[in-house]
């Protein structure tokens, strides 16, 4: 079976059983300051998981991009990647734990023909005041799992959430599939890291809310949340011993070998796999609708890191002249059915990959030979200092991650703290501070921050009435201190437009107007004149937040009542954020 066969078969499986599929969303998350991508499926149902009614009701099921960076070093192994798509259905307030269990263990083994004897899960075993989730045991001995494929675990193998100190969490159960390797033990299982078993699926039922004491209170509206890795199944359905042997990966590895004339082996595939992986998720990356160019901060960092890690594993392999071109091509080849952004978006990507081969190729040798003398001046389980590294990364642009990977190769170590320390000196740019951004979260859903998304409404038709109708919203970010907003434009603006765009929004907020929000279809919110990215697919029905005289957008919310509640707006700092977009802080008062 290959990847959109797949896809479709899932989707079609739980629209059967009363689920509305909805598209995926930007891997840029918006309003999300937690985060730098969209780590998860159900990132973009945050306001509907804590309440908020979803147009297109309580069960949902869509294919969702996501990226995580914690697994870049993991990356090169049978399983790990960096981008990945995953398959998810969600009951908001419907079903529980009994029918999610049942429609995954259907889908598995009957669908897929998957079989049970090759299955094992993982059940939350109980913690301090919260019971050990017997239901779910239960659940999965009645569909027709043994006692003997069914494993206990703690908090950090079963439990998840909340993604802050305070939130809604809850005991999850994880689906696995026995690869049949050689046991490690008698205490083989799931909850060992021997390889033998992969998980595939994990289910999440969201049933407590944490407090600011750290109590767990039952909720009102209790949610499923569940996740399976579009490329793990695929996997595992195709009887391949690794992701990469799929449709999805299969082609760009033999287009490497047409171009190269060098082929995998057992010496080589870990460079292989980083390449396909990396060059893959940086052409998602930038080419999403919200368009990202590489960069030593954020998400941009990200795509110059996989880039140039990519880069290093092609020399590694021994490809000297530049291939990128047509390996991107190639995954814009693939990828674009089913995502047309790529397509659209092909000049872009080729033009800001080929600018940054061309910035880091011209010193890569270079720095990796003075690598390789400073290294030579360690001795084996050494440390290279936090200036030598710095000094790597300043003169030949190389991510301290790559650092430590060419350090590791060596047995040397590398003082990462060192590192920080001269990089917030010099570049008064703090790598440390978004590291917890790497790790994933949900974005904080506070009174403020939900009068700053309004704010972002506000600002968005204001500058669309000063600047012109050609002004369109690239993203934004929210904490409870501060909303920054990115958007279309090409030049510094004046301080009379800047007062004129803080006027306009403070009129509005003086008329106290209410936030009203309607269901209705796209195209009867084009016929309004709502503002969306046209370029993304919607489902069915989407929710219109209009503010009258004011705004009318597409948007997934939570808002205000009304206009009155958000006091007063003002401009803190108007910059670039990159080439063609401006960037805009602003916060409000009481």
């Amino acid at each position: 079976m290959k990847a959109q066969e797949m896809r479709e078969t899932f989707i079609k499986y739980l629209i059967e059983r009363g689920h509305k599929e909805f598209p995926s969303a930007s891997l840029l998350p918006d309003n999300d300051p937690s985060v730098l991508f969209t780590t998860a499926g159900m990132h973009p149902l945050v306001p509907y998981l804590l309440g908020e009614r979803h147009p297109q009701g309580k069960r949902l099921v869509n294919a969702q991009k996501c990226l995580r960076t914690d697994d870049i070093d993991e990356v090169g192994d049978e399983f790990h990647h960096t981008y990945f798509e995953m398959l998810g259905n969600w009951s908001l307030g419907d079903y529980f734990k009994n029918e999610s269990i049942t429609m995954s263990f259907e889908f598995l083994t009957s669908v897929l023909s998957i079989p049970i004897c090759k299955l094992a899960v993982t059940v939350f075993g109980g913690y301090e005041e919260i019971p050990k989730d017997t239901e779910v045991y239960e659940c999965w001995k009645n569909v027709g799992l043994n006692e003997s494929q069914i494993f206990y675990g703690g908090m950090k193998e079963n439990w998840w959430g909340p993604a802050g100190k305070t939130g809604p969490c809850g005991p999850d159960t994880e689906i696995f599939y026995d690869t049949g390797k050689e046991p490690c033990g008698d205490d083989c299982s799931p909850l060992c890291d021997c390889g033998r078993f992969v998980e595939i699926w994990n289910n999440v039922f969201m049933q407590y809310n944490k407090d600011d004491e750290g109590h767990f209170i039952v909720l009102s509206q209790k949610n499923v949340d569940t996740g399976m890795s579009l490329e793990r199944i695929l996997a595992v359905y195709n009887h391949v011993s690794s992701n990469y042997g799929t449709d999805l990966f299969e082609p760009i590895i033999i287009r490497i070998e047409e171009l190269t004339n060098i082929f995998r082996s057992k010496e080589n595939i870990k460079s292989f796999r980083i390449i396909v992986d990396h060059l893959r998720a940086a052409t998602f990356i930038i080419g999403d609708p919200k368009k990202v160019v590489p960069s030593n901060t954020e998400q941009g960092y990200i795509v110059r890191r996989l880039i140039r890690r990519s880069i290093r594993h092609l020399r590694k392999i021994g490809v000297i002249n530049n291939i990128l071109h047509d390996v991107i091509n190639t995954i814009i080849e693939i990828n674009s059915p089913v995502y047309p952004e790529l397509k659209t978006n092909k000049e872009f990507i080729l033009e800001q990959i080929e600018k940054e081969y061309t910035s880091f190729i011209s010193t890569l040798d270079r720095g990796i030979k003075k690598a390789e003398h400073f290294f030579n001046n360690i001795s084996d389980g050494g440390t290279l200092t936090g200036e030598l590294a710095f000094r790597l990364f300043d003169t030949f642009g190389f991510p301290i991650e790559f650092t430590v990977e060419l350090a590791t190769e060596k047995g040397i170590l590398v003082d990462i703290d060192g590192f920080n320390s001269k990089f917030l000196e010099h570049q008064e740019k703090s790598r440390s501070s978004a590291e917890g951004k790497f790790k994933g979260g949900l974005a904080d859903n506070s009174v403020q921050t939900t009068k700053l998304h309004t704010a972002t409404h506000l600002l968005n038709s204001a500058l669309r009435q000063v600047l012109g109708d050609d002004v369109y919203q690239r993203g934004s970010n929210i904490t409870p201190e501060r909303l920054r907003f990115d958007f279309s434009f090409d030049r510094k603006l004046t301080n009379e437009e800047l007062i004129k765009v803080s006027q306009i929004v403070n009129e509005a907020i003086s008329k106290n107007i209410p936030v009203e929000c309607n269901e209705m279809t796209v195209d009867e919110a084009k016929s309004l004149g709502a503002i969306g990215v046209f370029d993304q697919k919607y489902g069915e029905t989407v929710k219109v937040y209009s503010i009258d005289g004011y705004s009318k957008e597409i948007c997934g919310g939570p808002h205000t009542l009304n206009t009155g509640e958000l006091g007063s707006f003002n401009i803190l700092k108007e910059e670039s954020s990159s080439s063609g977009v401006r960037r805009i802080k602003a916060i409000i008062n009481y």
